[in-house]
């Protein structure tokens, strides 16, 4: 499932925010202020935040400032959630490193609508990485060390790394969503990985290219 970290100063909304993301099969974090958003960011990286812009300590400008100087935090899709809706307000949002700009008060399935494309545009971009990663690799390179992982957990791996949903991969494998999420916690325990980033990450860094595309590449 994928993890969304919503930051906002008004405990009241980002609880309601809270439960109706969770609600829509997302797994939630939240903070109070930019400084909480940073801290939680770090110790476990999410898909996508949503972050107020006026709060105490750090407002969401500068708290988008910083994710984007974090190396962890460039690619990461940002929608800032603000009652400022001047105009200049959005432009220096979008110029700060803002992937979407929504203004309260907000229709949340228009929300879940933007983070469902951010999300979908953020997979493609993973996919075209891999592409282009396996496009450069030299023929001569060793064979990756083969992985720690049962025939199923291998099917949902290879999935997983190419960036397809939960719910994709299972209308690809014919399996519920359930069965994969079960598939992935065990991937990501037996190499000992935190989430789905870290493990796309891992593909690339130890060499592993999806059967089907290193055909394609053939």
């Amino acid at each position: 499932m994928k993890r969304i970290l919503v930051v906002d100063d008004d405990t009241t909304l980002r609880i309601a925010l809270t439960r109706y993301l969770q609600n829509r099969g997302y797994v939630v974090q939240d903070a109070g202020s930019g400084v909480e958003g940073l801290s939680a960011f770090e110790q476990s990286s999410p898909d996508l935040v949503v972050s107020d812009v006026m709060m105490p300590e750090m407002d969401g400008f500068e708290f988008c400032r910083r994710l984007r100087a974090m190396r962890s935090g460039q690619l990461v899709p940002f929608i800032f959630l603000s009652s400022r809706g001047e105009v200049e307000d959005r432009i220096q949002g979008h110029d700060i490193g803002a992937d979407d700009y929504l203004i309260k008060p907000f229709e949340p399935r228009e929300l879940v609508a933007k983070i469902e494309a951010q999300l979908e545009r953020s997979r493609r971009t993973h996919a075209e990485i891999i592409r282009l990663i396996q496009q450069s690799n030299v023929t001569t390179e060793a064979s990756p060390t083969p992985l720690p992982l049962t025939p199923a957990e291998e099917k949902v791996f290879w999935e997983v790394i190419q960036g397809y949903t939960n719910k994709q991969i299972g209308d690809r494998l014919f399996v519920s969503p359930r069965t994969v999420q079960t598939h992935l916690s065990n991937i990501l325990s037996k190499l000992q990985l935190e989430n789905r980033s870290q493990l796309v990450r891992f593909a690339f860094e130890r060499g592993y290219h999806p059967p089907t595309e290193a055909k394609e590449a053939e």
